[in-house]
């Protein structure tokens, strides 16, 4: 039973993408998404292929992200380090580092998305804690993150997204789990009714919608 609300570590800020990009997860990537280690991960330095390191239980297990798009990996410079070392100290229980990171690898056209600008990183982390929880109380594992932060370019070719969108804000996550969105909806709504966090929750033919912005909004 709940009995506070996540607040995170922030104050509250106001397209379903295809994932033709990824690619096919490489042996390493599949080692990383499909085990069942908490999302506590960095990327070690090392010139070319970046990989992760996932800490867990006895050992650990090393990642190849070679799956992502080459081209976005540079882009994001040493960024993509940082952010995944701070997604990793974030020590979710049932989303990882790669499926976080995978999420921004995304090309509409000739635009591609981005990582969050630093400023905006905390912002995420009660939206992510709340998609967290929902793995837990769904006893089932997230089958795809849609869309987390859109850059403001990469948001503007998503069919449909409004200018204002709160993807933009970076507090907001579009979800898949195996079960019905339905269903995903409204275990998130009775999370919410408990006090876990105050956003939107919006419910689509594939994906789910939820975010963290403060004012309770349902669609």
């Amino acid at each position: 039973m709940l009995s506070s609300r996540i607040t995170g570590e922030t104050g509250n800020l106001s397209c379903q993408s295809r994932r033709g990009a990824l690619g096919t997860l490489g042996a390493g990537a599949l080692a990383l998404i499909g085990s069942s280690l908490p999302a506590s991960a960095f990327l070690s330095k090392k010139p070319g292929t970046p990989r992760v390191i996932v800490n867990g239980g006895g050992g650990a297990v090393v990642g190849d992200l070679s799956d992502l798009p080459a081209e976005w990996v540079a882009r994001q410079g040493s960024n993509l380090k940082a952010y995944a070392g701070y997604l990793g100290s974030l020590k979710l229980q049932h989303l990882t580092v790669h499926q976080v990171i995978e999420t921004h690898a995304k090309q509409r056209g000739t635009v591609w998305n981005t990582l969050p600008p630093r400023a905006l990183w905390r912002q995420m982390v009660p939206t992510l804690r709340v998609i967290d929880r929902l793995c837990q109380e769904m006893e089932q594992p997230v089958a795809e993150i849609v869309s987390a932060y859109r850059c403001p370019a990469y948001n503007a070719r998503c069919a449909g997204a409004r200018s204002g969108s709160w993807h933009q804000a970076n507090v907001a996550v579009d979800v898949k789990f195996a079960a019905a969105a339905s269903t995903v909806a409204q275990t998130a709504r009775t999370l919410r009714s408990r006090g876990l966090f105050r956003g939107g929750v919006g419910r689509y033919s594939g994906f789910t919608h939820v975010d963290t912005r403060g004012q309770n909004v349902d669609w």
